[in-house]
């Protein structure tokens, strides 16, 4: 079962899948002051634990720096969760999700368009 992980741990996460799914520390930090994030080193290092201890990355030494190897996927990660929050707030009703999306306004036309051609698709490909 993949953990869930803070924002803060997510943000790195992503700059880690971002960078091909490895990244070294200076890569990290380059791309933190890029979004606006001033972490202090001791709290990027601390995340980046964090994030080992949960099985989400591992660390491989190149020379004396320490390599950031994503071992969860992007989609993965993404699909776990999904699944977590379906069962949390909907029982697993993945039609209560999607009905939530369209009362809320929050799929468009466009949207449900793409879904039915993407559905379709899957149809016709079994």
């Amino acid at each position: 079962m993949i953990q869930q992980v803070s924002d803060a741990e997510l943000e790195l996460m992503k700059i880690i899948w971002a960078n091909g799914g490895t990244a070294l520390y200076a890569q990290i930090t380059d791309c933190l002051k890029g979004t606006g994030h001033t972490w202090q080193k001791n709290t990027i290092i601390t995340l980046l634990s964090r994030l080992v201890e949960k099985g989400l990355l591992k660390t491989s030494k190149i020379g004396r720096r320490n390599e950031y190897i994503a071992i969860v996927t992007e989609a993965d990660y993404r699909a776990a969760q999904t699944k977590t929050f379906l069962e949390k707030l909907y029982d697993g009703n993945a039609k209560g999700l999607v009905s939530t999306l369209i009362q809320g306004e929050m799929l468009t036309p466009e949207d449900y368009e793409d879904l039915k051609k993407f559905w379709e698709n899957i149809k016709g490909e079994k």
